[in-house]
Parts: structure tokens; sequence; C-alpha cells
């Protein structure tokens, strides 16, 4: 299917399906058969991408990747979607790709040496510290519960956290929490760095979780018990951290969308040549109506998805926040994503939920998509309001007229 991608883009997109075939596949098909990443693989592979050129393409040059368009990197994101460890290999992974969006977007001069920088360069790694258990906050972020208070020079931190990604595994943390408790959260909340070997700051637990995996570092537990930072921590605006994780969150859910699309796309391509082989009551499965009408199903819908992400996209480009946009292409291509993996694994059968292939680990990962950044639920909140929004009270019986 053609997409009106610009040539850069389709360019960088080609260049990196190279590289992860040549490179990557190779490398996540060892570690599939040890269980697990053997240490220095990941910058092994990183150092390779450099030298193709396809390292950290949403970044700018100034601070480690290649300074393209927003837009134009989705494609990539897409083709890195397809492998197990393709994110990684190429830096676009999350959280650290929101938090260096994060910082390159609001951080200051001296934030963007000492954190971003070498956040880009992945010597060092990152989590977004934001949710919390009961009663704080999870998808109503209003009920966040963490405290920073100024004393003197320092910001003060409490609070309990869960569900902060990479927690286990960061240098430092972006925490949210409230700088104003008069205020309603939505402006009253900011964000703080804050180095995880800071006086205070102790890591629980990793909360064990359906999926994970050969690229999940974790979803870390953390309380933060009079953690006492410089003011200068302080990321962004005062007050304006909801202003700023919005800024993060919705390109972010964008890359989501296309690193998951992949993981359908390759799914797709494993299941049709699995059932092109396989017979089965005198003929190959690709050759039965309802398998037939499955895949036309998954096109349609996965070309849909691509469409509206692309869209959204645009739009962001263009200086718009699209919120609407984004929240409609994340809840679809969560779903698309999803009844899809799903699809392929029933036509795979017990190749199918075997781990010789890659589509049982992209199905226990998927899964997660249609709660993290933003429950389909949520979305669809905010979808509603903008529609009834639309309702003129005084055009009612107009409307309702035959």
């Amino acid at each position: 299917m053609e997409y009106d991608d610009t040539p850069e883009a389709q360019a960088l997109a080609e260049r990196t399906r190279e590289f992860m075939e040549s490179e990557v596949r190779p490398a996540e098909r060892e570690a599939l058969k040890q269980g697990s990443v053997e240490d220095g693989v990941r910058h092994e592979l990183q150092e390779k991408a450099r030298e193709a050129g396809i390292y950290a393409p949403q970044i700018e040059e100034e601070w480690g990747g290649m300074g393209m368009e927003f837009a134009d990197v989705l494609p990539t994101f897409e083709v890195a979607g397809r492998y197990l460890l393709g994110a990684s290999a190429i830096r676009i992974d999350a959280p650290d790709e929101g938090n260096m969006h994060t910082l390159e977007l609001v951080g200051t001069e001296e934030q963007k040496e000492e954190y971003l920088r070498p956040l880009v360069a992945d010597e060092l790694r990152s989590g977004f510290s934001m949710t919390e258990p009961q009663p704080g906050a999870g998808s109503d972020p209003k009920m966040i519960q963490t405290t920073a208070e100024k004393d003197g020079d320092e910001w003060v931190i409490n609070g309990h956290k869960w569900w902060t990604s990479n927690g286990s595994v960061a240098d430092f943390l972006i925490v949210m929490a409230r700088t104003d408790e008069d205020a309603h959260p939505y402006n009253g909340c900011s964000l703080i760095l804050v180095d995880v070997d800071t006086d205070g700051v102790e890591i629980v637990r990793d909360i064990p979780h359906m999926g994970g995996g050969l690229s999940d570092d974790g979803h870390a537990e953390i309380t933060y018990d009079n953690v006492r930072v410089p003011e200068e921590n302080l990321l962004g605006e005062l007050n304006e951290g909801f202003t700023h994780a919005q800024q993060r969150l919705g390109p972010a859910r964008l890359t989501h969308c296309m690193r998951f699309s992949g993981m359908a796309e390759r799914a797709l391509d494993i299941a049709k040549a699995y059932v092109s082989e396989r017979e089965a009551f005198g003929t190959p499965l690709a050759e039965k109506q309802g398998i037939r009408f499955d895949v036309a199903d998954a096109e349609i819908r996965l070309h849909a998805a691509r469409s509206m992400v692309r869209h959204a996209a645009r739009q962001i480009s263009a200086g718009s926040e699209a919120r609407i946009e984004v929240a409609m292409s994340k809840v679809f291509t969560a779903n698309v994503v999803n009844d899809i993996l799903d699809q392929t694994v029933q036509m795979c059968g017990g190749n199918g939920i075997g781990k010789d292939l890659p589509i049982a680990h992209f199905y226990e990962g998927a899964r997660s998509f249609r709660i993290v950044d933003g429950a389909d639920e949520v979305h669809k909140r905010v979808i509603a309001r903008d529609a009834f929004e639309d309702v003129d009270p005084t055009e009612v019986e107009h409307v309702l007229r035959y």
C-alpha cells in the first residue's frame, strides 16, 4: 500500500528495513534461543545503526540524533516495531524516546547537556514516574497524590508511584508531582528530574505483569520519602506539568501506534506464509474462504490505522495539539493490533502459541496497549466530549425534525 510519505521518510524506512533484516533479526533469533539479550548486544546494534545512518532519527542533530521531521520518522517506527529488538537498536524505545522528546521541548540547556545528550547516546536510561496506586492517579490523573514542596533552594518530594517503565534500570526519573495543592491538579502539577541514587528514592519492586519479554526492562513501584533535589531540577514551567505531559504523550502515542502496527504487520506476514504452506482437509489453509476474509479484514483495518496515524502526525507537525486525532488513532490502532495478533495466533495454530515464532511474544505484549498511554475508555471519553460540544441546544428541534 502506498502512502504520501516524503522521499526522505521512505528512504529512511528502507534503510531501516535492510538493517533490521541483516543485523537485528539474527540478534533477535539468538536472543530468543537464550531467553535473554546478552550484555553488549544492544550497544553493538546501536553502533551499527549509527554507521547505517538510522540512529535516533527523531532527535535534533545537536543532541545526537538525525533531526528529521516528526511525521517523517513514523514509517521507520513501524519498521522497527516488526522486531523485538528493533526499537532499542535505533534508540526509539519507550519510555526513553518520550523522555528525550520532553527534555528537548522544555529542558534548559544545562538539563539537555546533563540528561538529554547521554540519554540519546544510551549512556543513561530514564523513567517517567506519573501513575500511582490507589487512591492516587491512574486513568484519572487529577487524583495525583505525590507532592513536591519548596524548601529554600530545594524541592522535597513525597509520594508513591508504580508502573514506572524502566524504573528499576533508570538512572534518572521524570516525576509528576503537585507543586500547588490549592490549585486544580491540571494547574498545580510540575515535572521534576530526580536521579535514582538520591536519598529517599526506593525502587520497591518490578511489578509482575502480562507480556514483557526481550525488550521489556520492567515497570517499577517506587516510593519517594523526603527526596530532596535542587530547584533547577524543575523540568519546564512551574505548575505546567500536565501541559508538558500532553506535549510528550501526544507524539508518543503515535509512535507507539506505529511500533505496534509493525508488530501486527509482521505477524500477518508470518501467518500468510504459514497458511499458504500448511495443508489441511485436502487443500492449503490459504484457500479457505474464512481465512481469506480474515486476512482481508486485517489488511483493511491496518491500512486505516496507518492512515489515521499519519493524519494526526501531520497535524502535530503543523503545530496542532491534535488531541482528538491522536485519541482516535490510539484507540483504533490498539484494537486493530490486538485483533490481528489474535487472528494470526489462531491461523498458525500450535505454531502460533509456540515461541519458535515471534507472534506469541507480540500477542503477550500488545494487550497492554489498550491500557497504557490512556485506556480506551479515557480516550473515548475525550472524543465523546468533543463530539457533543458540536450539539447546539437551539438547533436540536430543527435537527430532529424530518
